[in-house]
């Protein structure tokens, strides 16, 4: 069984489209789908309850972040393997097929991911090495600009490994992967434990991902499997450093960083690629 659960948030033309791809291309497969919306309104209620009866919804009256919204798709989930989804994604064929195979082949493997591509086809990057505290500098701040920031990007971003053509690369053992799309093994989640929810945004998915690779599970790029992402850059603005005082989602990333590394310290493990 495969527990489809689709992180929701105030996005229902999005939900619909990505149900929608759901249904068009793991109809074949035996799944089941869960919807955990956060500051659920009535339009979200409406659209599941007369359009998808048998979607579950489990519905937040507030905005409850990111972290708890995956938790909740956790519990309420009845499948071996579990496929987090944004709202704001679209399947496409074969991609479920893939990763499914490939985790289902390599049981040391935790959690997998694809390569994601925006709706102009081009590529987004949604595989990374660790953070280091100048990482953080390299991307809210003019210091990015500078020779040894833009050295510290291309390390962040494993621009030493992805390379053209992309959908052509073999499967990558990498530190993270960002959590719009990530398929798990249940088996490995009782042994880490769910999201931490001291995070409202952003870092949760480094932070679990991290905690199994502690664990000695792998975590599993599949540029060969390919998921649409209508991702708005919310956070990102051309002055990076004045946006850390005006951009709300700038911040919540800035102090979930600081958390990040009140946890685990400024040490940079190396896992992956």
């Amino acid at each position: 069984m495969l527990s489809v659960c689709i992180n929701h948030y105030k996005s229902p033309i999005a939900l619909k489209i990505c149900i929608n791809s759901i249904k068009e291309h793991l109809g074949h497969i035996r799944h089941e789908i869960i919807v955990a919306d956060s500051a659920a309104t009535a339009e979200s209620k409406d659209l599941i309850r007369h359009d998808f009866p048998t979607v579950t919804h489990v519905a937040f009256n507030d905005n409850v972040g990111f972290a708890r919204l995956v938790n909740a798709g956790i519990g309420a989930a009845t499948g071996e393997f579990l496929l987090f989804l944004n709202a704001d994604t679209v399947l496409t064929k074969g991609a479920v097929e893939t990763m499914l195979t490939y985790l289902k082949k390599h049981d040391d493997v935790a959690m997998v991911g694809p390569r994601l591509e925006y709706m102009n086809g081009k590529h987004q990057p949604s595989a990374f090495r660790y953070y280091a505290p100048l990482t953080i500098l390299a991307r809210r701040t003019p210091y990015g600009k500078t020779a040894s920031g833009k050295k510290e990007l291309d390390r962040f971003m494993l621009h030493d490994v992805i390379k053209e053509p992309i959908a052509q690369m073999q499967p990558t053992p990498v530190d993270w992967l960002m959590g719009s799309v990530m398929l798990v093994r249940r088996s490995a989640i009782d042994a880490v434990g769910i999201l931490d929810t001291r995070y409202f945004l952003y870092m949760e998915d480094v932070d679990w991902c991290r905690r199994f690779w502690e664990k000695k599970w792998k975590v599993v790029w599949l540029p060969a499997a390919r998921v649409v992402h209508v991702h708005g850059k919310g956070s990102r603005k051309k002055n990076a450093f004045i946006d850390l005082f005006t951009n709300k989602l700038a911040r919540i990333h800035f102090k979930s960083a600081i958390k990040y590394f009140k946890k685990f310290g400024a040490d940079v493990p190396r896992y992956g690629a």
